[in-house]
């Protein structure tokens, strides 16, 4: 694709997006940096509408870094409740806890400084400096991926993996920045996740009301569908341990500390042989998500949220 066609899709996506992106909360202007932040962890893996309702509540609860880290954990996870990897709750409660204590209760700037934060990766950092700062770092996520490998490469889906040369692409792909300092590389990276979001799905694309389509290279190829290579894998979630681990939080968000005896006896998934369930729970425990009082397997142990027990 020449530069003046890359120039036309940067320039009718950020249109677009200029009309059609959500109306989200950490979008607003009034958003701190700690929202955005919030935001972006909870978005890991989880769609937009489970996340909204939590996100409000923890903002309520938390609205500054020092508030999250001097949160009972127990009430993190609470809070947390059915979004999914209940780990990145305490991830970001350790991530809060550094922001208070390393950079004075503000959230730093720069990606390099978000990178070293708990639980902090590569694309976090980057959306982080470039949603809430408006620093012009490369974001990419699974909806930009998918967006690029169809505009710019003819292909019907990135794959599972985040590639070199997919790399290369962001890079390549990001507007120049010594104009505006970074104003239009931000609004291409939002403009551009939003479009995958919303427009250029993964089962369903609207080519019919995408704004790119007759730049697009997957549609002049005549839209073939996706290789092995190009797919990705659903994850199974009946008669999995994330089932069954997530029926033991589900439980102790609701009364904890609670005998292990009555945990696992209680859970209503008849599939999950008592193995599962006690190799389960043991993994919670290791995990730092449940702690444990008195011997495993014991006519005394109780299971509870860490600082219940």
């Amino acid at each position: 694709m020449t530069k003046a066609m890359t120039d036309a899709v940067h320039q009718r996506v950020i249109d677009w997006f200029s009309e059609a992106a959500r109306d989200l909360p950490w979008r607003r202007p009034e958003c701190t940096p700690w929202g955005v932040l919030v935001s972006e962890i909870m978005l890991q893996q989880t769609p937009v509408v489970r996340v909204l309702p939590r996100w409000e509540l923890w903002m309520q609860r938390w609205p500054t870094p020092a508030d999250c880290a001097a949160a009972d954990p127990a009430e993190i996870l609470t809070v947390w409740d059915r979004l999914g990897y209940p780990r990145r709750a305490l991830r970001l409660q350790s991530a809060a806890a550094a922001i208070t204590s390393q950079h004075g209760g503000e959230v730093p700037q720069n990606a390099e400084e978000l990178r070293a934060l708990p639980g902090i990766g590569e694309y976090t950092a980057a959306a982080v400096a470039c949603f809430a700062f408006g620093a012009p770092e490369v974001v990419v996520d699974t909806n930009i991926r998918r967006v690029h490998a169809r505009v710019f490469s003819g292909a019907a889906l990135p794959g599972p993996t985040y590639t070199a040369a997919q790399r290369r692409l962001a890079h390549e792909l990001m507007p120049a920045t010594h104009d505006d300092g970074g104003v239009r590389a931000c609004a291409w990276n939002a403009a551009t996740m939003e479009l995958g979001a919303l427009i250029c799905t993964a089962r369903s694309p609207q080519c019919a009301i995408c704004p790119v389509a007759d730049l697009c290279a997957w549609r002049a190829a005549g839209s073939p569908p996706p290789t092995d290579s190009q797919r990705t894998r659903g994850q199974a979630w009946q008669g999995t341990d994330r089932q069954v681990r997530g029926a033991i939080m589900a439980v102790l968000r609701q009364r904890s500390p609670v005998a292990a005896a009555a945990v696992l006896e209680g859970l209503d998934l008849p599939e999950a042989s008592a193995d599962q369930r006690r190799r389960c729970l043991d993994s919670l425990v290791a995990d730092g998500l449940a702690v444990r009082a008195g011997e495993p397997g014991s006519a005394v142990e109780q299971i509870g949220l860490p600082g219940t027990v």
